[in-house]
């Protein structure tokens, strides 16, 4: 699933394609919204909220999209038209005269007031690339289930928006914090959740995710990707696991020695 950083991403290509520009088609090919028609109207923004985009259009409109596991939002010169066919895929496509927006296999697909965006943010915590983002309240509502485990709190989008399986394993082993303790024994969840934004904000310009400061291929993560493998700073093999109740279980790594029970 594409994390904070990779939506942030998404939401400045969706800027630079369709801020200011007058829509010439829009094209919703989701039941719900199958006879929707925003052509005319101008698009105002596009934002990110953790794994959230807002799309504002004038007229008090806002296209709210996520990418759940595998969705993408892909940036063409405009054409005519968007095949249809079968297989693509294609959920929604926003487009100017000179820009064109498809959503690819998009997990959600909504159309509603601006005024009533809460309506599918208002249950996130703090976004951690957020210009709203707050450690003390990512800290304070982490610390409502003190019994729970730290790996499930994190990946949790009501306490702290945006991180995912991949920086919640990088923030646990740059912390030295096994997966399985529970919120109320981790002695300094601000240092915890401030690491995981910085590690967001430090790749939230461009694709990839780097953890270790070292960009070359295989290098880039300390534990995420890296399953078996000798740690980066002990040799100790770094260990695989799920965390969460089924259906909703989430991969996890992390190393032994450098993260103690």
């Amino acid at each position: 699933m594409p994390e904070g950083d990779a939506v942030y991403r998404a939401a400045a290509r969706l800027r630079g394609a369709l801020d200011g520009r007058v829509l010439t088609r829009s094209d919703f090919r989701v039941p719900r919204h199958a006879t929707a028609d925003l052509r005319g109207r101008t698009v105002l923004t596009t934002v990110s909220r953790g794994k959230h985009l807002l799309t504002r259009v004038e007229g008090g409109l806002t296209v709210h999209t996520h990418l759940r596991m595998d969705g993408i939002w892909r940036i063409t010169p405009a054409r005519r038209a968007t095949p249809r066919t079968g297989g693509d895929g294609v959920r929604l496509v926003l487009a100017n005269a000179e820009w064109e927006a498809v959503g690819v296999r998009l997990g959600m697909v909504d159309l509603l007031r601006t005024a009533g965006e809460s309506q599918v943010v208002g249950h996130l915590g703090p976004d951690l690339l957020g210009d709203d983002w707050d450690a003390a309240e990512a800290v304070r509502r982490l610390m409502r289930e003190p019994d729970r485990t730290i790996g499930e709190a994190l990946l949790d989008q009501r306490n702290l928006a945006g991180i995912g399986t991949i920086y919640r394993a990088e923030t646990l082993f740059l912390r030295g914090i096994w997966p399985w303790r529970k919120v109320g024994e981790v002695t300094d969840l601000e240092g915890a959740v401030t690491l995981a934004r910085r590690l967001l904000d430090a790749n939230k310009a461009h694709a990839g995710t780097v953890t270790t400061g070292d960009r070359r291929p295989g290098a880039q993560t300390w534990v995420y990707g890296r399953a078996g493998q000798p740690c980066r700073r002990c040799g100790t093999r770094i260990s695989r696991g799920e965390m969460g109740a089924r259906p909703q279980e989430r991969l996890i790594l992390w190393c032994g020695a450098c993260q103690p029970r």
